[in-house]
């Protein structure tokens, strides 16, 4: 193993040690040590590191900064073993990343996608996707955490899931009892159909394994086509993860009308969540044009009682 090999580990070995997961950087990093290696190079320098960051060449600009993100971090490192190492600056291949506008599913077109995900065939299939998406619209799970439930993650009598999170942390989120109810409704069938488990997992497919995210991908976009929101967003079809933006939307715009003290009840939001930073869940309030208007309404309202 080459020394510049071994350092990477070492560094993404620190990183882990911290609670970072790491997966897309240790596939990066692997690319550009071996990029170095069959270049003879040593160590690490900028000219270097913007070569292998601009790859591929017609790749989005965004796409070469997180690129040479990753080099930066692993060379800041590197820098206290090797003083040969030149750390790139943060300002080589600025980009400024703009997240496009999530779609917010209106009650009614949830109900639509969950009546069509329930005349699925086989039955188990059909209540298996229909109770996920009414899961994801009521709780703002991430699809991977809805999936990654375990059946003794899912208290059916107290009404609360624990939820597995990013970088191994946990929360508790609350049901409401109709939420409840319908898990359990969901779960009763699918005990009936495979009485002998084949996992652990709460959510199956119609053969009894773990329902698993590429089997969502295929068969959402299908329901998506079925009940006509194909093209009506930003990007091409709203997806499973817009669920989340939808719940924490609905959410904002109730407190919002309910004349609550937003910022306050904010951290409530982004625990609910398991978002890291609260910056994360105050996007929303500039991502959504509805929200926009109801917080300049309120501001219109604050600034006019004090004139």
């Amino acid at each position: 193993m080459s020394p510049l090999r071994k350092a990477a580990r070492d560094y993404l070995a620190i990183r882990r040690s911290l609670g970072y997961e790491l997966y897309s950087h240790e596939l990066l990093l692997d690319d550009f040590v071996a990029f170095l290696e069959r270049a003879g190079v040593e160590t690490v320098t900028i000219e270097i590191a913007v070569r292998w960051a601009r790859l591929p060449k017609d790749a989005k600009p965004i796409w070469w900064a997180r690129r040479l993100g990753v080099v930066r971090g692993f060379a800041r490192y590197l820098a206290t073993i090797d003083p040969r190492t030149e750390v790139p600056p943060r300002d080589l291949l600025p980009v400024r990343e703009q997240r496009l506008a999530p779609y917010i599913y209106s009650p009614a077109e949830t109900r639509a996608l969950m009546a069509a995900a329930g005349a699925l065939q086989p039955r188990l299939r059909g209540a298996t996707h229909r109770t996920l998406i009414g899961l994801l619209a009521v709780t703002g799970l991430r699809l991977g955490e809805a999936l990654g439930l375990e059946r003794q993650d899912v208290d059916l009598h107290d009404g609360v899931l624990r939820v597995h999170g990013k970088n191994g942390k946990w929360r508790e989120v609350p049901l409401h009892e109709t939420t409840t109810s319908a898990l359990s409704d969901y779960a009763s069938l699918r005990d009936r159909e495979w009485p002998q488990p084949k996992t652990p997992g709460f959510f199956v497919c119609s053969t009894g394994e773990r329902l698993r995210k590429g089997v969502v991908h295929k068969t959402f976009p299908q329901l998506i086509r079925q009940v006509g929101l194909e093209g009506c967003g930003q990007r091409a079809r709203p997806r499973p993860h817009d669920f989340r933006h939808a719940y924490s939307v609905a959410t904002l715009l109730d407190w919002y009308r309910d004349g609550e003290n937003v910022d306050a009840k904010l951290p409530l939001l982004s625990s609910m969540l398991g978002h890291a930073k609260p910056e994360h869940t105050y996007w929303y309030l500039q991502a959504v044009p509805e929200l926009t208007e109801l917080v300049a309404a309120r501001l219109d309202g604050l600034l006019g009682a004090g004139s």
